[in-house]
């Protein structure tokens, strides 16, 4: 059964330049990128896709990164794509992800309050669904 899932590309990946590699990378694992967006985030739409994180200590440094510049918003489709595109961003900390991840590859620690781990991918059917209505309308 083919799935959906939201992908991000944070504002550390957009202002490094990282857009068309990560895309490239979806594609060549053969999953197939149905929607395509750079705009810039919204406190709404933010509090929204955060929301089961308000309230915690990295919320609002998060929130403020995530404004602090462009968004690409992606819907790639495939065969098991939350589960591929998850291993292929790698551990959300950039430092010890695995070599031949987007995040091994191009990410590290900038010694910041927020981790920029470039990329947000869904960890379930029901929250690709609940993010890409946030993303995509």
């Amino acid at each position: 059964m083919t799935e959906r899932t939201l992908i991000l590309i944070k504002p550390d990946g957009v202002a490094r330049g990282l857009t068309g590699e990560v895309l490239r990378r979806v594609e060549a694992k053969g999953y197939r990128i149905t929607a395509l967006q750079q705009m810039q985030a919204s406190t709404e739409q933010l509090a929204a896709h955060y929301a089961e994180h308000e309230g915690k200590p990295f919320y609002q440094p998060l929130v403020d990164f995530m404004l602090s510049g462009s968004v690409v918003a992606a819907i790639a489709e495939g065969d098991r794509v939350i589960e591929g595109f998850r291993s292929l961003a790698g551990s959300t900390e950039p430092t010890t992800a695995a070599p031949g991840t987007i995040r091994g590859d191009l990410g590290r620690d900038w010694g910041e309050k927020v981790q920029k781990n470039l990329v947000h991918g869904s960890d379930s059917p029901e929250s690709a669904e609940r993010e890409i209505g946030i993303w995509f309308g």
